[in-house]
C-alpha cells in the first residue's frame, strides 16, 4: 500500500514539473522578443540591428588600399645574436657549452649547429634561442 502511495506522488510531482516548465515556456514565448536575424555594420564599425545612414558612408578607391606586408628594416646584425666563449665541447659526445659575455648564462651547443672547427676557450659568435630544457646556441661560428 505504501508504494502505490509514494508511486502516485512521484508522479504527481512529475506532471506538476512538466506543466510548471511548459507554463514557463508559454510565458518566454510571449514576453521575449525575437532577436535580430542580420546584423548590419555601422559606420563606426560596430554590429547594429538598422541599416546605417548611406549619406555618412565614405568613398574609398581601390589604389588606397594597402595589402601587402610593410617593409622591414633589416639590420645587420640578428636582436638574437650573441657572443661568448666556449667552456667545454666534446665532438665524441656531440654537444658542449657556451658563455655569454653578458653575463653567466650557459648555453647548450650540439655539433650540428657549430659552423666550423671550434675548440674550447675560443671567441664565438652565436644565435641564442630556446630548447626544451633551457638556452640553446645556433649557427655557432668562431668570433672575426
Amino acid at each position: 500500500m505504501a508504494d502505490t502511495f509514494n508511486k502516485k506522488q512521484r508522479e504527481k510531482k512529475k506532471q506538476k514539473k512538466k506543466r510548471e516548465k511548459s507554463e514557463k515556456r508559454e510565458q518566454k514565448k510571449l514576453s521575449a522578443r525575437k532577436p535580430p536575424e542580420f546584423m548590419y555594420v555601422g559606420v563606426d564599425g560596430n554590429l547594429t540591428p538598422h541599416a546605417p545612414d548611406p549619406s555618412l558612408r565614405k568613398q574609398v578607391s581601390l589604389e588606397d588600399i594597402d595589402v601587402s606586408v610593410p617593409p622591414s628594416e633589416k639590420s645587420a646584425e640578428s636582436s638574437f645574436e650573441k657572443a661568448g666563449f666556449v667552456k667545454f665541447l666534446n665532438y665524441e659526445k656531440g654537444y658542449g657549452f657556451i658563455i655569454g659575455d653578458e653575463g653567466d648564462e650557459s648555453y647548450f651547443v650540439h655539433v650540428d649547429n657549430l659552423q666550423g672547427p671550434i675548440r674550447d676557450g675560443d671567441q664565438v659568435v652565436f644565435e641564442a634561442g630556446r630548447g626544451p630544457k633551457g638556452p640553446v646556441a645556433e649557427k655557432v661560428k668562431l668570433r672575426a
